[in-house]
């Protein structure tokens, strides 16, 4: 049951949008908890990644430190543009469901998608591909950003790789 669940915090200092994002994880113990949302602001964690998380800010839930076992998800973002009819975004993201890929709203524009490991994440991409060339949205992938860290990299640091 949701009720058994508990929120977990990642400080994301240097991302351009957020402070930091709250997720909710299942607590398994000695400060581990397994992930069971997909981060729509936070890199380098994924949806059932097992983390270690630990008191940080007095009025914060427990922080991530660190990932102790990864899930085998995959997490991207999209951000559909406005020519997208909003009544067709979410029909577009359902079809990716035959590759396993499931997704959750942010807002009418902003979107999560999350792999499962059984699923086709090239597949997935290839469709992103395409829609992103057909000028419909963009998305990113949700690898590490900066060493030992969930954040962003800041504005002033060189995004390049």
């Amino acid at each position: 049951a949701v009720t058994d669940y508990a929120q977990v915090y990642v400080p994301l200092p240097y991302h351009w949008a957020v402070p930091g994002e709250a997720l909710w994880a299942q607590p398994l113990g000695d400060g581990l908890y397994q992930l069971q949302s997909s981060p729509f602001y936070a890199y380098a964690l994924n949806f059932l990644d097992v983390v270690l998380a630990t008191p940080g800010e007095p009025e914060l839930p427990p922080q991530v430190r660190r990932v102790v076992r990864r899930s085998g998800h995959a997490t991207l973002r999209v951000v559909f543009f406005e020519s997208v009819p909003e009544t067709e975004r979410a029909p577009l993201l359902t079809s990716l469901a035959r590759h396993e890929a499931t997704f959750e709203a942010a807002d009418a524009r902003y979107f999560v998608l999350d792999v499962d490991p059984a699923g086709n994440l090239a597949a997935v991409r290839q469709q992103l591909d395409a829609w992103e060339s057909a000028g419909m949205l963009e998305y990113e992938t949700c690898e590490a950003r900066r060493e030992d860290s969930f954040d962003d990299v800041a504005c002033d640091e060189d995004a390049s790789e």
